[in-house]
């Protein structure tokens, strides 16, 4: 039941947003009742989170299975696994528009540190930037900041080439070492 909820749920936040939809259309969708929404959920913005974890979760399996090559390559094959994975129809909306703005910034930084930017930063770490660890979270959360900027363009009708091209140039920088 769980899980049809969440799946009907993603469903509606991606197509009409957060603030659209209404906890009735999403029991309909589910083909569940109002009280076993809140039987599993304490309210909207609790399926929500629920949702936004399920995306940066899939975002994060994407990156990690692309990125089993060693060093740089992996980052590269991270980079363009990311950008595909964002593509999926409304996951930008989820985790980059509603995701901030309903759970707030804080919230969303945490799913991020344990996901995408996480597997960012073991990806920069093992192909040795030779950065402490402290530069080295900086760094994650910067490249993290670009990759997010770069799928909203794309999800607003940007071409992804572009994109995938200027992280992997910035994933090449990040790498050199250091002087």
């Amino acid at each position: 039941m769980r899980e049809r909820l969440i799946a009907a749920a993603r469903i509606l936040f991606a197509e009409k947003g957060y603030a659209e939809t209404s906890t009735p259309e999403i029991v309909r969708a589910a083909d569940v009742t109002r009280g076993a929404l809140y039987h599993h959920f304490d309210g909207k913005e609790a399926l929500f989170r629920a949702v936004a974890e399920a995306e940066a979760q899939a975002v994060t399996q994407a990156i990690e299975a692309a990125a089993q090559v060693p060093g740089g390559e992996g980052l590269e094959a991270g980079s363009r696994a990311f950008f595909g994975a964002m593509a999926v129809p409304g996951r930008a909306r989820i985790l980059l528009v509603d995701g901030p703005a309903v759970l707030g910034a804080a919230v969303m930084d945490g799913i991020d540190a344990g996901g995408g930017r996480g597997a960012l930063r073991a990806g920069l770490a093992a192909a040795g930037t030779g950065l402490d660890a402290a530069a080295l979270d900086a760094l994650a959360v910067v490249l993290s900041a670009a990759f997010d900027r770069g799928a909203l363009a794309i999800a607003e009708g940007a071409a992804a080439a572009p994109f995938e091209a200027a992280m992997a140039a910035l994933m090449r920088a990040a790498i050199r070492p250091m002087p």
